[in-house]
């Protein structure tokens, strides 16, 4: 997923100096605001602290207001040029402050840099309100989009105005004087919301962990317990941890043969946001849904749902319902069908009458094993962490001719982190930094962000982009990776890709700033070439022989990419739906959150057997800020997409196909300067087709 720092209506990214405003103005102490000269401009890690950043923020602010002020107050009749561009050129300070801080608080999170983001979640909130629900600044853009035709814009700047003005529009700045007052409280108010619901979280994966005796670890894969020491001296323990960190507690609850401790982990797991007391999320989700939708019915809307549905690729609920419902149905039939299997296994063991969702990675593991061959334990030696990465990198070298060589003279802030150039034929195109380890104090998952976004502003120097991907996978000497794990690190950098090769004029407009639905495209189908048997041959080796994977191993492999899909399904879709449902809710404020999560999914029909992948207390998708809300079936249409889309390449009979390759660097290049389904279709030769997704997952 993309961290976003919101303010305005744009991402924020932290763009090349010029120096800011703010620092002509005397903060140059500030290292936040003073000039950067490291290597590509990235940020002087090793200056920065947390006590900068609120001062940093109130001066950036300012600057930033100053010079909207003037747009809002131009004497000069409104043109693209003094409105718009102007406004893409404000705020630099502002952007760059910002994307160093969103990033560093996730991903090195420490008290200090909490304490700033409880400080300045609402401060910047009532910022960007100030900004989008200004009266004067909107006349200027209404009166450029009413005129848009007689403008001679370019398609790309034609565009971004009318995608401006939709965004003032949807912000509120077209309603009367109390709607604005009102929208700017309901920002503020999710502001705040969101972010005590994300460090919530956070404290719950943090506090919780489970020492492991002898007994404990006795049947776990070396490396498994690799990572359970690994985790306990991190902690400055001794002896073995299981901590909630994915990489960690997937692996256990999957090869534990303790059910006991199966069920200890499972539970600490999907009760993450649910413990009595301040960091309880169960209260805070009524309010973050009851202001969305008083937000979206202030705006004309029935509910948040249809609100956040106008401006994506699938347009209404109802397209969304018919998507999830189809592939939910295939998706429950075939997961009943590997529930039987799973529970003729576990009937060894003394499991007569149903597994319990704590069982059901075990056994499906062991029914892989008996069924394909094939068992994590066995594959995990031939996938070595910087192996995986090198695969990923020389990927996007036959691709799209990106080379990438490790810098080690870039400031970093973590020890975890390694930075690398990125190039082409025509020279520098970027910087990327690789984050791939878990830490307490890092936010769990896997996610890309930017700490600069590339740009090429009119009569301005480019603005080479630099880009992080953040994983959490458990350290090991050498990190091995499931499958599982390595196609995060494809997907990911697929993120990464999109941002690294914008090639767009307007910051607006760069790299992964598409509409929500079109976002996850790059990165899911990036995945596919991890799949490619050239990849596989050539990257997956043993770590400590280099033997290559065995061809026998990757037929076994490649043959199983449909095992345990029902399961996949229904666990992502449950979330899909139950996160569509919740916005459509006609009365949220008087929800009671657990009652309406198990009302949902008797409805539904969920298996007993099988937990939905993320339960509303943890669901930072939705609730840690608002850009997945009612947009967490994203994932499953970009499926479609990407199934589809890599077809192109199989069609082609090269998974390498230069043509086809030089159309998908298209619809990466291109960023929000066209509407995504013509990109697609230009790509693609055609719209999509569910066909293709339902035939991925095996459920045809």
């Amino acid at each position: 997923m993309k961290v976003f720092w919101f303010f305005f209506q744009k991402r924020t990214s932290c763009l090349t100096p010029p120096q800011a405003a703010a620092t002509k103005r005397g903060m140059s102490t500030n290292p936040l605001l003073a000039p950067w000269h490291t290597q590509f401009g990235a940020p002087p890690f090793d200056l920065i602290r947390p006590e900068h950043f609120s001062p940093a923020f109130t001066e950036a602010m300012a600057a930033h207001l100053a010079e909207i002020e003037a747009i809002a107050t131009s004497a000069e009749a409104p043109s693209f040029a003094n409105t718009i561009a102007a406004m893409e050129r404000s705020g630099r300070a502002l952007k760059r402050v910002g994307a160093t801080f969103g990033n560093l608080v996730a991903s090195h999170g420490n008290a200090a840099l909490q304490e700033v983001e409880r400080e300045m979640a609402p401060r910047l909130a009532d910022h960007g309100s100030r900004i989008s629900l200004d009266p004067r600044l909107f006349a200027r853009v209404q009166a450029l989009h009413a005129s848009r035709a007689s403008l001679d814009l370019a398609p790309d700047e034609l565009r971004l105005l009318e995608r401006s003005h939709l965004g003032f529009v949807r912000a509120g700045a077209a309603l009367d004087e109390a709607g604005r007052t009102r929208m700017a409280g309901i920002n503020t108010s999710l502001a705040t919301l969101h972010t005590q619901f994300g460090q919530n979280v956070l404290h719950d994966e943090r506090d919780w962990t489970m020492a492991l005796d002898e007994a404990g670890i006795a049947g776990l894969p070396a490396f498994v317990i690799e990572g359970t020491s690994q985790a306990a001296a991190e902690r400055g323990q001794p002896g073995h941890l299981v901590t909630l960190s994915r990489s960690l507690i997937e692996p256990f609850l999957t090869f534990s043969p303790r059910r006991d401790l199966r069920e200890a982990a499972w539970r600490a797991w999907t009760s993450r946001g649910m413990h009595e007391g301040a960091h309880d999320n169960r209260p805070l989700i009524p309010q973050i849904l009851a202001l969305r939708a008083e937000r979206a019915k202030l705006l004309g809307f029935d509910h948040f749902a249809a609100f956040r549905l106008a401006d994506s690729m699938a347009g209404t609920p109802e397209a969304v319902h018919r998507l999830t419902g189809e592939v939910w149905d295939a998706g429950r039939r075939r997961a009943g069908e590997e529930a039987a299997r799973l529970l003729s296994v576990a009937s060894q063991d003394g499991i007569n009458d149903q597994i319990a969702p704590w069982d059901w990675r075990h056994y499906a593991e062991r029914v892989r094993a008996a069924e394909y061959d094939l068992d994590e334990a066995q594959l995990k030696p031939y996938f070595e962490l910087s192996r995986i990465q090198q695969a990923a990198f020389d990927t996007a070298g036959r691709l799209f001719g990106l080379s990438f060589t490790h810098r080690p003279d870039v400031p970093v802030y973590h020890p975890d982190v390694r930075a690398y150039e990125v190039a082409d034929a025509n020279g520098h195109v970027g910087l990327f930094l690789a984050d791939h380890f878990a830490r307490p104090d890092k936010r769990s998952g896997a996610w890309m962000s930017s700490y600069r976004d590339q740009e090429a502003m009119p009569g301005e120097p480019p603005s080479a982009p630099i880009i992080v991907n953040n994983n959490n996978f458990a350290r090991g000497t050498p990190t091995l990776l499931s499958f599982d794990d390595a196609t995060t690190l494809f997907h990911e950098f697929g993120h990464a890709l999109h941002g690294l090769l914008s090639r767009v004029r307007y910051p607006s407009q760069s790299g992964t700033s598409v509409r929500r639905d079109f976002v996850e495209f790059p990165s899911q189908v990036y995945e596919h070439w991890l799949e490619a048997p050239q990849t596989l041959r050539s990257y997956a080796r043993h770590h400590e022989t280099n033997a290559p994977l065995p061809d026998a191993l990757i037929d076994r492999l490649l043959a199983a990419r449909t095992f345990n899909q029902g399961f996949a399904t229904v666990e992502f879709l449950a979330s899909a739906i139950l996160d569509m449902e919740l916005h459509l809710h006609p009365d949220p404020a008087s929800l009671d959150i657990e009652r309406f999560e198990e009302e949902a999914l008797a409805r539904l029909g969920m298996p007993r057997e099988i937990a939905m992948r993320h339960r509303p207390a943890h669901f930072q998708h939705l609730f840690s800020g608002g850009g997945y809300a009612a947009g967490y079936y994203s994932y499953l249409w970009a499926e479609v997409l990407d199934a589809d889309g890599f077809d192109a390449f199989e069609e082609a009979g090269d998974p390498f196909h230069p043509e086809t390759a030089a159309r998908l660097r298209k619809v990466l290049e291109s960023g929000d300067t066209r509407d995504p389904m013509e990109l697609y279709v230009e790509f693609r030769g055609r719209p999509p087709e569910t066909a293709a997704l339902l035939r991925v997952r095996g459920l045809v």
